[in-house]
């Protein structure tokens, strides 16, 4: 029974743990890399057709957004996850496929103006999305599931998002039961509309986020509808726009929240009926599934709203925008207005374009409320930068650039400690994941030098074996490398579809002399095509 660290180590993004387990192969999220990457992963430890679970914690693309590669890589399992996540997965991997595709073209084109350079393609397809989903099998929160002979697991709600949990295993080998919990990215308490994180009581082994181990969200700015209404009413007055990045799927709809309550009020003055606009079909299509799952996510204040027939996600004066002309139309309407767009760090979609129609005017107001990723434009744009590239234009940065101080869906270091605390002993080893290099090294000397708790935060590679509590490997950090020109995106997926026929040659063993006669027949008829 083995427990190996392969994504989000000593990182934010890119979550992926492997656990071998009962003679099964077992992910613990697949997720993608974004930003500024510091340190090299370790490929998976086998080769993805071999895969035969994935426990899914929450929909965030850092979490489920290489699912589709695994599929086109020879997957066939099955990915167990929330029924929320489920429903959100289905439209974020396909709004993800196809921000690849759109990538891919731009690239491709660019690269015919120079020579010898390979078309791009895509890291997987909207057919492998679709794939992906399909093995998508939802289950209800506290449900004890039978995954296989001697594996059982249990979704709890984590209070990061909607449908996000954590994940109890419990695993029988060898006659020995160790029980893992892997935390998810646990929430905030306190968030509008989802429930808060439910705490566990036993664990063996814990694998737990750390994105604000080294940090504490501000405690004088929980107003966040005074705060977003003085914002508002500054430039409104100035005669501009409100432009805000946002996460399409949890952070839109606590902004959707606030402006109902804003409107509710009348609390910004002078401007009536003030428009909002949410130009992401992505977060139009998430919204309707805040709705289908409220029975179960949503928080009692929300639910109490629901009861009495109010709509907490909506008010008079939102247009919710789908179509691409659509979307151009906002910018040359004058009125001021609230425009809400993806993605939140500013990395793609609809939002470049309003960023480029709004940066450079004095008036408007960009205002951001979520997490920055390193090396996103999100974050140049907060940390000052004066001047971006968009689209091949130059835009220098006259707007004025805000946050809303502590929204944030995940926990501070004194949220992790309190759910930490809730295991009524002390797990025999807690490790420290999904945090920066120093988040994850001051959470450990934390857990260690104040409360006494066995805490290591392990770099990709880390081999750790759950029978004998010890460790078979301790991977050194290896700082990322400028990748070189080779293997490309089809070749690599063509290595993996050979990969999977010998895992399919291999399980065939034992069969009937004429099928595997048959079978080797056709791999030699489909080496003699190529070989020449």
């Amino acid at each position: 029974m083995k427990l190996i660290f392969v994504g989000a180590a000593h990182e934010v993004t890119g979550s992926c743990h492997y656990l071998n387990a009962c003679g099964k192969h077992i992910l613990v999220d697949y997720g993608m890399e974004q930003g500024v990457n510091v340190f090299e992963n370790c490929a998976l430890p086998v080769a993805e057709s071999m895969i035969d679970y994935v426990l899914l914690t929450h929909a965030h693309i850092d979490h489920s957004g290489m699912l589709p590669q695994l599929a086109a890589r020879g997957f066939r399992g099955q990915v167990m996850a929330t029924e929320a996540t489920a429903d959100l997965c289905s439209i974020m991997l396909r709004d993800c496929a196809h921000i690849q595709l759109q990538e891919a073209e731009w690239k491709s084109r660019k690269a015919k103006r120079s020579s010898g350079v390979e078309p791009h393609e895509p890291i997987y397809t909207m057919e492998d999305a679709e794939n992906v989903i399909r093995r998508i099998v939802p289950c209800s929160y506290g449900t004890w599931i039978d995954l296989c002979e001697g594996i059982k697991i249990r979704f709890t709600d984590v209070g990061h998002l909607l449908g996000s949990s954590s994940i109890e295993v419990w695993a029988t080998e060898e006659g020995q039961l160790k029980k893992l919990v892997f935390s998810g990215d646990i929430g905030n308490k306190n968030q509008l509309l989802i429930k808060d994180p439910v705490l566990t009581t036993q664990a063996d082994y814990v694998v737990m986020e750390s994105t604000y181990g080294n940090r504490l969200h501000p405690t004088d700015h929980l107003d966040y509808v005074t705060e977003l209404t003085a914002i508002l009413q500054e430039t409104f007055d100035r005669g501009g726009n409100v432009v805000i990045p946002s996460f399409a799927v949890g952070r839109t709809q606590e902004l959707l929240y606030f402006l109902r309550k804003i409107k509710e009020n009348r609390l910004v003055k002078g401007h009536g009926n003030f428009p909002v606009y949410v130009d992401s079909p992505l977060a139009v299509e998430a919204t309707g599934i805040f709705h289908k799952n409220e029975a179960n996510c949503f928080d009692r204040e929300a639910l109490e709203l629901v009861k009495k027939g109010i709509n907490p996600l909506s008010f008079p004066g939102l247009h919710l925008t789908l179509t691409s002309e659509e979307s151009k139309e906002i910018n040359f309407d004058m009125t001021p207005k609230v425009i809400i767009s993806a993605s939140g760090m500013c990395e793609a979609g609809r939002i470049r374009h309003h960023l480029k129609h709004n940066l450079w005017r004095p008036e408007c107001t960009i205002l951001f409320v979520g997490y920055q990723a390193v090396g996103t434009l999100g974050r140049a744009l907060v940390e000052g930068i004066s001047e971006v590239k968009l689209f091949g234009e130059s835009i220098e940065v006259r707007a004025k650039i805000k946050g809303l101080a502590g929204l944030s869906g995940h926990a501070d270091k004194n949220g992790l400690l309190e759910w930490l605390g809730g295991f009524t002993e002390k797990p025999r080893k807690v490790f420290v994941v999904h945090g920066d290099d120093a988040s994850c090294k001051a959470f450990v000397e934390c857990l260690v030098a104040e409360h006494g708790i066995k805490a290591y935060a392990p770099y990709s590679g880390t081999v750790y074996n759950l029978l004998t509590g010890k460790f078979e490997y301790e991977a050194e950090p290896i700082p990322i490398k400028k990748k070189a020109k080779g293997v490309s995106d089809v070749f690599a997926r063509l290595l993996a579809a050979g990969q999977r026929l010998l895992a399919v040659i291999n399980k065939n063993e034992g069969r009937a002399n004429k099928e595997l006669a048959k079978f080797a027949d056709q791999i030699n008829s489909l080496c003699d095509k190529w070989s020449s």
